[in-house]
């Protein structure tokens, strides 16, 4: 679907982005995540021929940005990070007007329009005046746009920037439904947007890819240890709990954490590669005291995103 080569670009002396790789495949969800300034505008910008690389190239649909432009903008659907309203025209009309823009034909105007509309849930805004309509409206219209032509890729640069809570929920969700149907890129600072939005993430910084993996795959990756967290129930017996635990085969640390009132907090680290939750709970259990939860601790793309940001700015 996308193949990106040796990609690019230079503003005089700055660094835009520089030397990118990667690809995405038809169908996917790809986050692009990385903190502001690291270059993912600059890429969704050449990506959809609106900026010229200063060096590389990158295929879309198997036509190149530098060679065939128009074939590659016929098969986008894009959101700028800026929302390309018209806030006194009316949703129907504004759409209209894109249609036109984008060569649909005049006798399929009106049924693109409608699917559009059904698709981005503006039922029941279609005549009201963009302007006069919520953040969130506003962003759907402009998702809506991108979406006229049935584009077999859409790329959205922070589409929920600026929302409510409730408004970046039903966007997230939009943008999940648009997914099942056609390849979306995604760039975002938000991290938890990304994690449950995207099936594959690239994390850029400071113009350079960082990485490129499935959230899972850069959590195994990364993780140093296997942590798991025990609850119990306090008990003239529970301080045994340590040591029962350190006995158990492949535990590396055993420590006492901060508990609620009534419970004992126990966190286990083991070897990376061994689950010994069975095990642990085994041991409790048969020494008779009351187990109330395990759980393994798994890293967050919070923490994912910082490790591999810091290894990259200490090279």
């Amino acid at each position: 679907m996308i193949r990106v080569e040796n990609l690019s670009k230079f503003y005089g002396i700055t660094v835009g982005v520089r030397n990118l790789n990667f690809s995405v495949e038809r169908g996917e969800v790809l986050g692009f995540l990385g903190p502001n300034g690291a270059g993912k505008t600059t890429t969704m910008k050449i990506l959809t021929c609106y900026l010229p690389p200063t060096a590389g190239t990158a295929r879309i649909c198997g036509y190149d940005i530098l060679e065939n432009p128009m074939e590659v903008r016929k098969r986008i659907g894009y959101l700028p990070e800026k929302n390309p309203l018209y806030m006194d025209m009316r949703v129907t009309e504004y759409l209209e007007f894109v249609s036109h823009l984008k060569g649909v034909p005049t006798r399929r105007i009106d049924e693109e329009i409608g699917r559009t509309i059904g698709r981005c849930g503006l039922e029941e805004v279609p005549h009201r005046t963009i302007g006069k309509l919520s953040k969130g409206y506003q962003q759907r219209i402009g998702i809506a746009q991108a979406l006229i032509g049935d584009p077999e890729l859409l790329i959205l640069d922070e589409p929920t920037l600026g929302l409510d809570p409730k408004q970046i929920i039903e966007i997230r969700q939009l943008i999940k439904n648009l997914g099942t149907e056609r390849t979306v890129i995604l760039s975002s600072h938000i991290l938890p947007e990304v994690s449950q939005v995207c099936t594959r993430i690239i994390i850029i910084n400071q113009g350079e890819l960082v990485a490129v993996d499935t959230p899972e795959n850069l959590r195994k990756r990364l993780k140093k240890a296997s942590v798991i967290h025990v609850k119990l129930r306090e008990s003239t017996e529970a301080h045994r709990a340590g040591d029962i635990v350190s006995a158990v085969e492949g535990i590396m640390m055993v420590k006492e954490a901060p508990s609620e009132e009534g419970t004992m907090h126990i966190i286990i680290e083991a070897a990376p590669d061994r689950d010994v939750r069975n095990k642990v709970a085994f041991a409790i259990v048969e020494s008779g005291l009351p187990l109330l939860e395990i759980y393994s601790e798994e890293l967050s793309l919070e923490d994912i995103f910082l490790q591999l940001v810091m290894e990259e700015e200490a090279h």
